[in-house]
């Protein structure tokens, strides 16, 4: 080849130095004649190229990338969302859009710091309330409820919220109306209070005041009922723009035996079912009057002993536990209640020990007028005994 005849004339080869040192007049015979060789290769290489029918290919046209959005299925009954506190980089929480029928992650949103979702129930948007500061970490503070679309899980509005509680997620920190026309969300900034989101017009419409009570337990369209620190319930009734606030006379105590703020509520009629620490089941009925029924043991209905509270604290036995320790099954009445063995002020742990073998939930399943407990522990199993609604226990 031509560039390579060049390149090998223009090598200094051994031969051309002598004992005296370069020989030049040598050299420059070789130098001559490789230049020449290389200018016929570039006249041969320009005539190869333009030969009839030898010329290259043009370069591709690069095309403009176009962007799209896919959309998800309307949303169906077993879509569920799913919240990924990201405990230990809270500031990284998501929320997982799932296909429960599947088991198929559909999406994924973002949720700033301690966030909380709520869907609204006819699945025309669901809601994350969050918070983010102007320095990441620091400077001013936002609290944010940004509506989603939920087919292309792009926000369709951003609302700034007076403040929200900056706790650790629970479900009744952020609540919806069943008919989806208000957002609840507990704030305690600068005092404990529940802003009042028209989803119409994206505005905070009201902001109730419940000094001593937290959460929102939503019922029907119009109201919510919050828990308190005497043992007592708040309910708040909202109609003509206007919120009517109700007490309950207290019908736990705090210091021996408290209830769980994540108790299942049913959200169209507020049938709720508080479950203390000790094991108990009060039934009750939100409203405007809210009304509170006798309670039951949890245990009992297992065929166990009746699980003591504060004043006995060391008294190891089943007990419920757990961060989302129950779960009410609407369709059918079904309650779940994670259980654990433990003492008293073993709430928050729903886990086995090492070496004991796990209790299963406890399942309340319907059977004609009465609703049946079957409780499994490992794999014994107790008797079957059945219960009329709202009221303790009986053996079938």
């Amino acid at each position: 080849m031509p560039l390579l005849s060049f390149l090998r004339g223009t090598v200094v080869l051994p031969s051309a130095l002598s004992a005296k040192g370069f020989d030049f007049m040598r050299y420059s015979t070789a130098l001559r004649a490789s230049t020449a060789a290389f200018a016929l290769g570039l006249v041969a290489l320009g005539a190869f190229s333009a030969a009839p029918g030898k010329a290259r290919a043009d370069e591709p046209v690069v095309q403009e990338e176009e962007s799209d959005i896919i959309k998800l299925s309307p949303v169906t009954p077993h879509r569920i969302l799913v919240q990924d506190t990201a405990g230990t980089h809270a500031k990284d929480g998501r929320i997982y859009v799932v296909d429960a029928d599947k088991g198929k992650l559909l999406g994924m949103v973002q949720a700033a710091y301690n966030g909380n979702v709520v869907q609204d129930p006819k699945g025309r948007a669901f809601y994350v309330a969050e918070t983010v500061w102007s320095r990441g970490n620091r400077g001013d503070r936002l609290d944010l409820l940004p509506a989603y679309d939920p087919q292309t899980l792009t926000i369709t509005n951003d609302e700034v919220l007076p403040g929200r509680a900056l706790v650790t997620p629970k479900k009744n920190d952020l609540a919806i109306s069943q008919d989806g026309s208000r957002v609840y969300v507990f704030s305690m900034v600068p005092t404990n209070a529940v802003h009042v989101v028209d989803t119409a017009t994206h505005t905070v419409s009201q902001t109730v005041d419940l000094p001593g009570c937290a959460l929102a337990y939503p019922w029907g369209n119009d109201g919510f009922t919050s828990i308190c620190a005497d043992g007592g319930l708040a309910n708040v009734s909202l109609k003509a723009g206007k919120a009517d606030v109700t007490h309950t006379k207290p019908f736990f105590d705090p210091e021996k035996d408290a209830v769980f703020e994540h108790s299942p509520t049913r959200r169209p009629d507020g049938k709720t079912w508080f479950i203390s620490y000790s094991g108990l089941v009060y039934p009750t009925s939100l409203s405007a009057e809210s009304k509170v029924d006798a309670p039951w043991s949890i245990q009992e209905a297992a065929g166990l002993k009746k699980a003591p509270a504060a004043e006995a604290p060391f008294a190891k036995t089943w007990r419920p536990g757990g961060w989302q320790l129950s779960a009410l099954h609407y369709a059918s009445g079904h309650l779940f209640v994670l259980m654990h063995e433990g003492t008293f002020w073993t709430h928050k742990s729903p886990e086995r020990k090492s070496g004991s073998w796990i209790p299963q939930p406890i399942n309340w399943c319907a059977a004609s007028s009465c609703l049946c407990l079957q409780a499994w522990w490992g794999l014994r199993r107790t008797k079957s005994r059945c219960c009329s609604p709202m009221t303790a226990p009986e053996i079938c």
